[in-house]
């Protein structure tokens, strides 16, 4: 099959020819027709299967049949939501070049850089806008980006828009698009909250699952390393000692860490570059060029940073860091290997991350292979220690969590040292003749007396004029406890959010919507 049987009109064909696509891909070979058809469509793919080009080339087909406006009146006709900046911009960059010899206009708007050139861009008009959620939601409240003529939405990489927790945007955006359009849904997976989305937001749509994970994984030469946390970057620069290795993306679990390997390599005498979510668009760019122009060897990235990055040929992906998600190692390791195409996977595992590993070797029905002789074997076979808390005794508190003032003893020292003072308070003398009593201490307002052998407490009297502090239930004051009161509701965890509780708007438009 090639793409003419497809019903492609000329001007895309002439584009495609020009970009040396000749066959199209299993998803394309099924995804096209429907899109034509008009029909709303879920398609459950892994990167690397050219599903982009699989909603992009029939978008411009129909877009291109209707007559095109003049550029000042030429409103957004289709909307394609992304979850990250460089997968926005790859998509863009396939749009332009599939619609060359059209007549239509693409343009993306993405955080990270300057907002005045994309107010301009909306202003002169465009048929197919590429966007992040959050910068479109900005130029939507600023009255700059207009939804109502939608006729497509593609909503790509959606199981990575609820996971970088933009559910509340994309339910904000939906609700300003026309009821009646057409509804393309992409996921690399499955779980409870993307059914329910499916299940709210497509009508009667037509279902396309590629490439299982047993497949992605059986054309790629998949081997483990057990090393010591300590020893993976050492591990890292001895396996990029071989020329072999003429590309490497690694992946690395938090953006300090990527910045960390950069760096390590780099003192190496090995080419890399980190890129994360806290460099600023150009500088993301910029690594990415690079990498792909063959002047960086190795990307460092994290899971987040690296959606979007197309790279073909690329010969190795390098876990520095196991993902403690199983799907997420079929979708690193999916880099490479692609069109079809082998590729190496190289993965490093210290102790902590062995259920990691159990769990992945069970999404992927095979048990990777260890590679045993190698200079820096995993020594340590014992969890860490948990950190120690600010008294040395594990009591360690949460991210985000307040820090509880020390207690007053009573009738007796201070907790910390009767001498002990908080942050900016000036340092008290010493009283003299004796340790501070901490029920001795005066209320605002009282003169303190000295009395000798006895005297007031030096670190827990409170200045002049200072509201005393709440009372416990059993009268010990504590500035930061947080008490309920009867019939207050109880606050919301972190980490509350996306899932299947989330309300989506009514599906049932058919009528009238085609």
């Amino acid at each position: 099959m090639n793409f003419k049987d497809l019903n492609i009109v000329p001007p895309i064909l002439k584009a495609l020819s020009k970009e040396n696509y000749t066959t199209p891909t299993p998803i394309q070979q099924q995804a096209i027709p429907a899109v034509l058809e008009g029909r709303d469509l879920f398609g459950c793919a892994q990167t690397g299967t050219g599903k982009t080009a699989a909603f992009a080339l029939p978008i411009l087909q129909l877009l291109s049949a209707q007559q095109a406006r003049p550029n000042t009146q030429r409103p957004i006709r289709s909307l394609i939501l992304t979850p990250t900046r460089e997968l926005a911009i790859q998509i863009a960059d396939n749009m332009k070049a599939y619609g060359q010899f059209t007549n239509l206009r693409s343009s993306v708007i993405v955080g990270g850089v300057s907002q005045k050139a994309q107010e301009e861009m909306l202003a002169r008009g465009t048929d197919v806008l590429i966007a992040t959620p959050g910068r479109l939601i900005d130029l939507m409240n600023q009255g700059f980006a207009d939804l109502r003529h939608v006729q497509i939405l593609v909503l790509d990489e959606a199981d990575r828009m609820l996971d970088m927790g933009f559910i509340h945007d994309m339910k904000r955006i939906i609700a300003k698009l026309p009821v009646k359009r057409q509804t393309l849904f992409f996921s690399a997976t499955m779980p409870p909250e993307i059914t329910s989305m499916v299940d709210s937001l497509l009508v009667n749509p037509v279902k396309i699952e590629i490439t299982p994970v047993s497949s992605t994984v059986d054309r790629i030469e998949q081997s483990i390393y057990f090393v010591d946390k300590e020893n993976k970057l050492n591990l890292l620069s001895l396996l990029l000692q071989d020329p072999s290795i003429a590309s490497a993306l690694v992946f690395t679990r938090t953006k300090h860490g990527a910045d960390r390997v950069a760096r390590g390599l780099t003192k190496a005498k090995v080419t890399a570059q980190a890129i994360h979510g806290d460099k600023s668009q150009n500088a993301r760019q910029a690594a990415l060029n690079n990498f792909k122009n063959g002047t960086t060897r190795v990307l460092v990235a994290t899971d987040i940073a690296a959606r979007g990055i197309d790279i073909e040929e690329l010969s190795h992906v390098i876990n520095f860091n196991l993902p403690n998600i199983p799907e997420t190692y079929v979708h690193r390791i999916g880099r490479t290997g692609r069109a079809g195409h082998s590729g190496i996977a190289i993965s490093f595992c210290e102790f902590e991350e062995l259920p990691y590993l159990k769990d992945i070797e069970k999404l992927i029905k095979k048990t990777i292979p260890r590679i045993e002789n190698h200079p820096y074997p995993m020594l340590n076979t014992s969890p860490a220690p948990k950190a120690a808390g600010p008294s040395g005794g594990g009591n360690g508190r949460q991210q985000g969590q307040q820090q509880q003032q020390p207690k007053a003893a009573r009738g007796g020292n201070a907790s910390g040292g009767a001498n002990a003072r908080q942050p900016g308070q000036q340092q008290s003398k010493p009283a003299q003749g004796g340790q501070a009593v901490g029920a001795n201490a005066k209320q605002p307002g009282h003169q303190s007396r000295s009395a000798k052998g006895g005297n007031v407490s030096g670190g827990n009297v409170r200045p002049q004029g200072q509201q005393p502090r709440p009372e416990k239930a059993g009268g010990a004051a504590n500035a930061n406890a947080k008490q309920r009161q009867p019939g207050q509701p109880r606050p919301a965890t972190a980490g509350s959010g996306a899932g299947s509780n989330v309300r989506w708007p009514d599906p049932s438009r058919s009528s009238g919507r085609r």
